[in-house]
């Protein structure tokens, strides 16, 4: 059996990908960030919220621990993309997988549902909100790196 972890060299890249979750607040800006950092070479990466969100400032502080940054980027929903085809939508939160489902049915787009804990309930106190943060980094960090290549740790263009 090949190792899961060669998995994406097997694999064509896609031209394009969604980050698709609730409010893109947390998971799929966090997700956009780490796999844009990877510099894919013709690859368009996105992220959007099914519903309107506002900007999570443990966010930011995750990603500065580990190099990457939004810069000014705010959370926008499928109504907001400047386009809204992609070869590739993975989806983070239930609710976002039952979206790409219904908006893809008609076309031959791949959705991949990648289930991620939300950060927001995982804890009561500040240094276990930024664990449960930490916690989703670094599993999206994991399956990022499992599909498409290793990821590196340096700062954004603050795009």
């Amino acid at each position: 059996m090949d190792n899961p972890a060669d998995t994406h060299k097997d694999r064509a890249l896609p031209s394009s990908i969604l980050f698709l979750c609730g409010m893109n607040a947390i998971r799929s800006p966090m997700a956009e960030a780490i796999t844009k950092n990877l510099a894919l070479p013709g690859v368009y990466v996105a992220s959007a919220g099914v519903r309107h969100g506002e900007r999570d400032p443990f966010v930011d502080a995750v990603l500065d621990e580990v190099g990457l940054s939004l810069g000014k980027r705010q959370p926008q929903t499928l109504d907001d993309l400047e386009d809204d085809f992609f070869d590739l939508i993975i989806t983070l939160a239930p609710e976002a997988h039952h979206a790409a489902l219904e908006l893809t049915r008609a076309s031959s787009v791949e959705v991949v549902y990648w289930p991620m804990p939300d950060p927001t309930v995982e804890a009561d106190t500040r240094d276990q909100q930024l664990a449960a943060y930490r916690d989703v980094r670094d599993r999206l960090s994991a399956m990022i790196e499992e599909r498409f290549g290793h990821v590196k740790s340096a700062p954004l263009d603050g795009t």
